[in-house]
């Protein structure tokens, strides 16, 4: 379920090893949302606290606010620089210093293309119990996304880009 991408230099060196994971799931509405997430290994140079300034100043600088308001990027002829290109049961996620295709299950591509949207969200606190190669389970996903996680998170709902037909 992972799709890992390393970051390195500068900040990149406190953010560590970013790691995609993307669900679907019902959202109040009775529709599945097709969510996304981004977080890292915590396995960055620095202290977990300097990987959360980073993680942080990431969102900050991708214009995020982190414990707001979902924001909503998918307003018609809205430059944002955070994008969702969805073709072929992949999705390319592309943003500043980050770009990488995770490979997404039917249910996921469904929910992406029903609403059009998916829903992002970047997380400042680092999930160190994740290793590479191995799936995240759905207890661990749900565990990991408490209360504290979500609050220090940015949401953004990502319009979904497709290559032109």
């Amino acid at each position: 379920m992972t799709s890992l991408q390393a970051a390195q230099g500068g900040i990149q060196q406190q953010l560590g090893t970013l790691s995609v994971v993307g669900w679907a799931g019902e959202y109040g509405d009775g529709r599945d949302m097709a969510f996304l997430l981004v977080f890292s290994l915590g396995d960055g140079a620095g202290t977990r606290e300097e990987t959360v300034a980073a993680m942080r100043q990431l969102a900050e600088s991708t214009g995020l606010t982190v414990g707001g308001d979902i924001l909503d990027a998918t307003s018609a002829g809205r430059q944002f620089p955070v994008t969702a290109l969805v073709e072929g049961g992949q999705v390319a996620l592309t943003m500043p210093k980050m770009s990488v295709q995770y490979s997404t299950p039917p249910e996921w591509v469904a929910a992406a293309h029903d609403r059009g949207h998916v829903y992002f969200l970047l997380a400042t606190q680092p999930w160190p119990q994740v290793r590479l190669g191995n799936e995240i389970q759905q207890d661990a996903l749900r565990e990991f996304l408490s209360e504290e996680v979500l609050s220090t998170s940015a949401h953004c709902l990502l319009p979904v880009r497709r290559l032109a037909r």
